[in-house]
């Protein structure tokens, strides 16, 4: 849902905050729904995954609206319905309204638990509020739930980042993501950075708190299953699990965006030329033709960010490609260096490998 109540100095995603048109999106969506019911050609939805900006901002109305319309056109045999909310919107009601209306899982943005971070951050909550909502989702009966962390944050040493890790494992959440700060162009972080006025933290730095990241939560008892997903047995997020197995999904509203199984596309990342494209029964849909090659290469690159790695018998099986043939001396030397393992069976990155998961893939590619 692309609307939010503040901007934050970080990101990039597509949102507003003028939230006067938050019913006709809401709308809107619905209707989207009833135009591109046959897009993922009669395939159960298994999950559903309300995210933003800030979709804890829609009422009780409006979120009921919107799993209707779900049901109606694409059945209600649904596993996993997961709602990103911020901390300052988990008030008693809401949860209380989240929950009768079927959504069991919540992706909470808390970002940091030190207040100054977060006012750098510009985010609207603060910490006190971050640790009343998760007491709040679980007295409310919420079992799953996921905290997202930010690190990477510049500083002498790695106290905020530590701090923040502890804070988190000692609420004993089943899920936590957790991304490095990344300065985007045309954020004001990106617009302070260009200025001289913000520097970055060193890529060692953030290496480092990756690593630390890595070791601490193993220690804790939580999974790495993906680069940025930590999870406890039972508790990896569904929805996400599935995206990076190649499930295909459909995205709904500005900027979402879709896979078939075969082609991806996006919508336009604009409020108003997707209301009018909508308002006039037509699908704002912009299609991506992938070729052999881009299909395969998409494998490659979500499958090695997860633990399951990837099967090159299945690429054969499924493209006909022979990767290990055609990559043999890629796979020998990144092996080689500790970064990729080979098990007879599938291909997938070593702990210090998925520091460079994007070049790893890279070399693999066809």
């Amino acid at each position: 849902m692309p609307f939010c109540r503040q901007a934050c100095h970080y990101c990039d995603f597509h949102f507003t905050t003028n939230l006067s048109h938050v019913d006709e999106m809401v709308q809107s969506i619905g209707r989207e729904l009833e135009l591109r019911s046959k897009f993922l050609e009669n395939q159960p939805v298994e999950t559903i995954y309300f995210g933003g900006g800030t979709p804890s901002l829609l009422t009780s109305k409006q979120l009921d609206f919107l799993l209707r319309k779900i049901r109606e056109n694409f059945g209600s045999d649904w596993k996993e319905v997961t709602l990103e909310a911020n901390p300052d919107d988990l008030s008693a009601e809401s949860l209380e309204n989240w929950k009768s209306l079927g959504i069991d899982r919540l992706s909470l943005g808390i970002q940091s638990f030190q207040e100054s971070v977060l006012k750098f951050y510009n985010r609207a909550h603060t910490s006190a509020e971050a640790l009343e909502a998760i007491s709040r989702g679980r007295a409310a009966g919420f079992e799953k739930f996921s905290i997202d962390l930010i690190y990477g944050f510049p500083h002498q040493d790695h106290t905020i980042w530590k701090n923040d890790l502890e804070e988190a494992i000692r609420q004993e959440p089943g899920h936590i993501s957790a991304y490095s700060l990344t300065v985007e162009p045309k954020t004001a972080l990106g617009k302070w950075t260009e200025k001289g006025k913000f520097f970055p933290a060193e890529d060692e730095f953030v290496a480092e708190q990756f690593e630390w990241l890595q070791a601490r939560s193993e220690k804790a008892g939580y999974v790495q299953y993906e680069i940025s997903n930590f999870g406890k047995p039972g508790q990896f997020a569904l929805h996400n699990t599935n995206y990076w197995k190649g499930v295909p999904y459909l995205g709904l509203g500005p900027s979402a965006h879709s896979y078939d199984g075969k082609n991806r596309g996006q919508n336009p990342a604009s409020n108003s030329r997707f209301l009018r494209a909508i308002g006039a029964d037509q699908i704002p849909f912009e299609a991506e033709f992938l070729s052999l090659s881009d299909q395969i290469n998409d494998r490659i690159l979500t499958g090695l960010r997860t633990i399951w790695g990837i099967s090159p018998e299945e690429i054969r099986v499924d493209f006909g490609v022979d990767l290990l043939q055609s990559k043999e001396n890629e796979v020998e030397k990144l092996a080689g260096r500790g970064w990729l393992i080979w098990d007879g069976k599938t291909l997938s990155l070593s702990k210090s490998g998925m520091l460079l998961a994007d070049s790893i893939a890279a070399e693999l590619f066809i």
